[in-house]
C-alpha cells in the first residue's frame, strides 16, 4: 500500500462549527470514505489509525474526509454537549462536503465503535453506498454498563490518583470525559437494526464479541482479526489503537467490493 501525505485541515457546517481534515486523492476517483469517530476515550484512541487508515486509502486513489462531532475534538461545543441526533446530523454534513470538495457522489462510510452505529443510523439521509463498522456497539446497555464499571475502577486506581476517588468528585464523566444524561440514555437505549446493514464488520473483540447476526449479516460478512483490541483493558487506557491488519482488511475490501 502506498501513502499520500497531503492532508488539509478546515471547518464547515452551520457557522463553521465542525472540524475536518480532507486528504485528497491526486486522481480522478469514483468514490470517497468519509471517517466516522467513536465518542470519548475510544475516539482519542483511534485517532492514529484514522489518520493513518486516511493517508493509507487516499495514497490508493480514494479521497477521505475525517471529522470531529460537535463537541468533540477540534469542533465547536464541549463534551457535555454531545448528543446522538446532533452526531447524526454532523454525519450528514460531512458527507455533503466530502462531495463537495472531491467532486464524488459514491461514499463509503467507516466507524469504529459508537461510530459503527452512527455511521449506520445516518447512512440514509448522508446517502452513503456502503457503511464498514469496526467492533460496532450493538447493546447500549450494556455499553454504558461497561463504562461505569470503568469510570468507577478508574476513580480507585491509585497507579493515577494518590488517593481513591470519591463518586461525587467525577459524576457525569466517562473516562474523562463529560457525558450528559441525555447522551447516556440515548446510548443505553442503542439497539439494531439501524437504517442501513453494514457490508462488513471487522471484528477485534476476541471472546467478549457478541452475535453479529443481530446485525442481520452472516458470518460471510464478518472479518476477524487478531489479536483482539483492548478496549476494556484499563492499564491500557492511554494507549493509541494500532492495527496493521485492520487496515489493510479495510483497504482491500473497499478495492474488492466496490471495484
Amino acid at each position: 500500500m502506498t501513502r499520500h501525505e497531503s492532508e488539509l485541515p478546515f471547518f464547515f457546517g452551520n457557522g463553521g462549527e465542525l472540524f475536518g481534515i480532507y486528504h485528497p486523492a491526486g486522481r480522478k476517483a469514483d468514490r470517497a470514505v468519509l471517517l466516522c469517530a467513536p465518542l470519548g476515550q475510544d475516539h482519542i484512541r483511534c485517532h492514529r489509525l484514522y489518520r493513518q487508515l486516511a493517508t493509507t486509502l487516499a495514497g490508493e486513489g480514494l479521497p477521505v474526509l475525517r471529522f470531529d462531532y460537535y463537541g468533540c475534538g477540534d469542533s465547536a461545543g464541549a463534551s457535555g454537549e454531545v448528543e446522538w441526533g446532533r452526531c447524526l446530523h454532523d454525519v450528514v454534513s460531512a458527507a455533503q462536503e466530502l462531495r463537495r470538495r472531491s467532486g464524488v457522489p459514491d461514499i463509503v462510510a467507516f466507524g469504529a465503535r459508537l461510530g459503527g452505529p452512527i455511521a449506520l443510523a445516518a447512512a440514509q439521509p448522508a446517502g452513503f453506498t456502503d457503511v464498514l463498522a469496526w467492533d460496532p456497539v450493538i447493546d447500549g446497555a450494556a455499553y454504558v454498563t461497561r463504562l461505569d464499571e470503568m469510570q468507577e475502577a478508574l476513580l480507585q486506581d491509585t497507579r493515577r490518583f494518590v488517593r481513591p476517588r470519591g463518586q461525587g468528585e467525577s459524576q457525569g464523566q466517562w473516562l474523562g470525559f463529560e457525558v450528559n444524561p441525555t447522551l447516556r440514555r440515548q446510548i443505553a437505549e442503542l439497539r439494531p437494526p439501524w437504517g442501513m446493514r453494514p457490508s462488513l464488520v471487522l471484528d477485534t473483540l476476541g471472546a467478549t464479541a457478541p452475535d453479529w447476526r443481530e446485525l442481520g449479516i452472516d458470518a460471510s460478512h464478518v472479518r476477524v482479526i487478531e489479536p483482539a483490541t483492548p478496549w476494556d483493558d484499563l492499564a491500557r487506557l492511554e494507549a493509541a489503537i494500532i492495527s496493521h491488519p485492520l487496515l489493510q482488511a479495510v483497504s482491500a475490501h473497499v478495492h474488492r467490493v466496490h471495484a
